[in-house]
């Protein structure tokens, strides 16, 4: 697994010569270091003298980013793993008629797949943004470029996921699939902008 691997490792296996892990593994990474980032926010306003009245609420959302950034976290190798299956069924035989009809659907499947994981890992990086939100207006002011750095981590991961998603549709040829994966990526680009400028103008330093 990608993610057992020492930081340094992780690296290495990113620059060499293999397509994995790419862009999509490392979009999912930026949304669990920004989860990352903003768990550690809200765990830095618990117990903190004159955050009394969101001690609660901040244990909370420490608990839900928690889940998030879990969850971000086995998207890194899920992208890699969908890559790895389109590759595999690129690689089925295509020797009778039968094999070429399986190989075409298997491909169209594994690329519908690839798909699909990055626009989730968008998601959930949107998710990391609405957290971050939170803890930057209630959570320890001192601790607030850290929930910027968070938001803007997570920013990418939305956009980088995105990228992702596109040109793995370009190979799709169900036309429905597309165009009803097109528009959820148009409308998560337009949001991630808006989102980030709201929350980075409670950002005070």
């Amino acid at each position: 697994m990608l993610t057992n691997q020492k930081i340094t490792d992780f690296l290495e296996k990113t620059a060499s010569g293999t397509p994995v892990p790419g862009g999509g593994s490392v979009s999912a990474l930026s949304a669990a270091l920004g989860a990352g980032l903003t768990e550690m926010v809200a765990n830095l306003t618990v117990g903190k003298k004159g955050y009394e009245a969101v001690e609660g609420e901040m244990t909370d959302t420490a608990e839900t980013i928690r889940k998030l950034r879990e969850k971000l976290v086995t998207e890194v190798d899920k992208d890699s793993n969908a890559y790895q299956d389109v590759l595999a069924a690129f690689k089925l035989p295509k020797d009778t008629p039968e094999e070429k009809t399986q190989r075409a659907e298997a491909i169209q499947d594994a690329m519908k797949n690839a798909a699909r994981v990055p626009l989730g890992v968008a998601y959930d990086a949107l998710q990391v943004m609405d957290l971050a939100e939170k803890v930057i207006q209630k959570g320890n002011r001192n601790a607030a470029s850290d929930g910027a750095v968070g938001t803007m981590m997570a920013r990418t991961a939305v956009l980088g996921a995105l990228f992702n998603v596109k040109i793995n549709l370009a190979s799709v040829k169900d036309k429905q699939f597309v165009e009803e994966m097109t528009q959820q990526v148009n409308q998560l680009e337009s949001r991630v902008h808006e989102r980030e400028a709201e929350i980075l103008s409670y950002v005070k330093i």
